[in-house]
């Protein structure tokens, strides 16, 4: 008797295949269609025992499965409605009703045996399931004891059982059509980076990034966006810890790398990214901030579901890292907060301050040549509103330094998914701020064409052309072609 119970109790699973998983899972995977999107909802459901399936509201005699219910109902009563007299046969089923299904059968299965009272030809029909499906079972065996072994590997080989590794490559082949004093021929720009993402809780990130690079182009106008480093030298770029505070606050500690627009959720305008050259990044944070070589910590609160507040602190090296400087007297201190207005939708703004105390950016990001000293406030605002198909952004940045002032701004428009799933045409232009060295802003315009061929490859081609007002120099404008690849692994 004990052997014929666990016999029957093997062959359960192919017994009920029309039976309990028609309970969840319904026709559309009996027909080997994809399986559907599963509520994993645990609110308790009182399931009904039923005695006839005419109980049930959505059964109807035409249904494939009708015949296996009435069977099931009739000879075993082993199957449940739910309280509103539905069976919701069409729906996925999570793994609570399941076991509620099966439990109900095996109940009457193992009464039925033990009172010798199972029909013998329901009998043969189980004995003949259970070796009709005795191949599909062993193989379905072999394939989870192959998962597992895969699975025990990679856990004893793999790099971390909290950290991840993730890389970005940039190449870039830039040729001047038009060009500018000391940029006459086609030259390669490349940069390379290793993020090591860990996470301790969840939902905080420590980030520690290498990076190497060479060669860069139209630097008088800010140069290309993914460029960066020289001769290759592996650096720290990154380093910081971001951690929750809460539903609605996150707070960054850095030791490195995080300035300026590194401290906001979100910089608005749709080019930052896709765009080839860094202008389409609004320049006013760089210009307007310390290095992002030194320390700092910022926080973003949320204060509803669409309005969120940053703010961010940077204390420049090699200040912040000298005991006899510390983090409070290093030069090129700088304070930005931002409040944001972030949709899924339509509409999506932002107002800036930044506040630094040494201007060093502006040499940095300029010709090398001394910057005015003194401290630099900008005030900004910056829109982007995005009609579904095609969007319209910019922004514009009011700032004030060494007795003097300046007015920048960037506008443009771009198409997603244009001609191509997940691409973005883009043209945008605009006049930068004006930098030591100049005449006056330098103005660039830049059309590029975002194509990803696949999760790894992103192909984007672009035509640049630039207005540098340097001082001295006869011919300010470039026109160039740059072709960046870029690499994601």
């Amino acid at each position: 008797m004990a052997k014929l119970f666990w016999q029957s109790l093997l062959a359960v699973p192919a017994a009920l295949g029309a039976a309990v998983a028609v309970s969840g899972s319904g026709s559309a995977i009996a027909a080997g269609a994809a399986t559907p999107q599963v509520s994993f909802d645990q609110d308790s459901v009182q399931l009904a025992q039923i005695t006839s399936v005419s109980e049930l509201t959505d059964v109807l005699p035409s249904d494939w499965a009708f015949q296996a219910l009435q069977s099931l109902v009739e000879n075993y009563g082993c199957i449940q409605g739910y309280p509103d007299r539905t069976f919701r046969g069409q729906r996925s089923m999570t793994r609570f009703e399941f076991a509620a299904g099966l439990n109900a059968c095996l109940d009457v299965i193992a009464t039925l045996i033990a009172q010798s009272g199972i029909n013998p030809e329901d009998l043969a029909t189980i004995r003949r399931l259970q070796e009709e499906f005795q191949s599909e079972l062993a193989t379905l065996r072999g394939r989870v004891d192959a998962l597992e072994a895969e699975t025990a590997t990679l856990r004893a080989q793999q790099f971390s059982t909290t950290t991840k590794l993730r890389g970005q490559v940039d190449m870039h082949l830039v040729t001047p059509f038009d060009t500018i004093p000391g940029e006459t021929s086609t030259s390669v720009a490349a940069r390379a980076r290793l993020n090591f993402d860990s996470s301790f809780i969840g939902d905080d990130r420590l980030r520690i990034r290498l990076q190497g690079g060479e060669g860069n182009a139209f630097e008088a106008i800010y140069g290309l966006a993914n460029a960066g480093g020289s001769n290759y030298n592996v650096t720290v770029d990154d380093f910081y810890y971001s951690f929750p505070v809460g539903n609605r606050i996150t707070v960054t500690a850095a030791a490195r790398g995080l300035s300026g627009d590194d401290w906001v959720t979100s910089t608005i305008v749709p080019f930052d990214g896709p765009a080839v050259a860094d202008a389409g990044a609004p320049r006013f944070y760089g210009t307007g901030g310390s290095s992002s070589n030194g320390a700092g910590v910022g926080v973003n609160i949320a204060l509803t579901d669409n309005i969120v507040l940053d703010a961010g602190y940077t204390a420049g090296a090699p200040g912040a890292f000298d005991p006899s400087v510390g983090i409070f007297a290093a030069t090129g201190q700088s304070y930005i907060a931002q409040l944001n207005f972030l949709t899924d939708g339509f509409f999506n703004a932002a107002v800036s301050y930044l506040h630094n105390d040494l201007s060093s950016e502006f040499a940095v990001d300029g010709l090398g040549t001394a910057a005015p000293a003194g401290a630099t406030d900008t005030f900004a605002g910056l829109l982007s509103l995005d009609f579904g198909g095609f969007f319209i952004t910019g922004h514009g940045a009011y700032q004030t330094f060494n007795g003097g002032n300046d007015f920048s701004w960037t506008a443009g428009v771009g198409f997603n998914n244009f001609l191509a799933e997940g691409a973005q045409l883009g043209v945008y232009g605009g006049q930068l701020p004006q930098l030591a060295g100049y005449t006056d802003n330098p103005f660039i315009v830049e059309g590029y064409y975002e194509i990803p061929f696949n999760q790894f490859l992103t192909i984007t081609p672009a035509l640049i052309y630039g207005d540098a007002s340097l001082a001295g120099t006869i011919d300010n404008t470039g026109l160039w072609g740059v072709l960046r690849a870029t690499f994601r692994f």
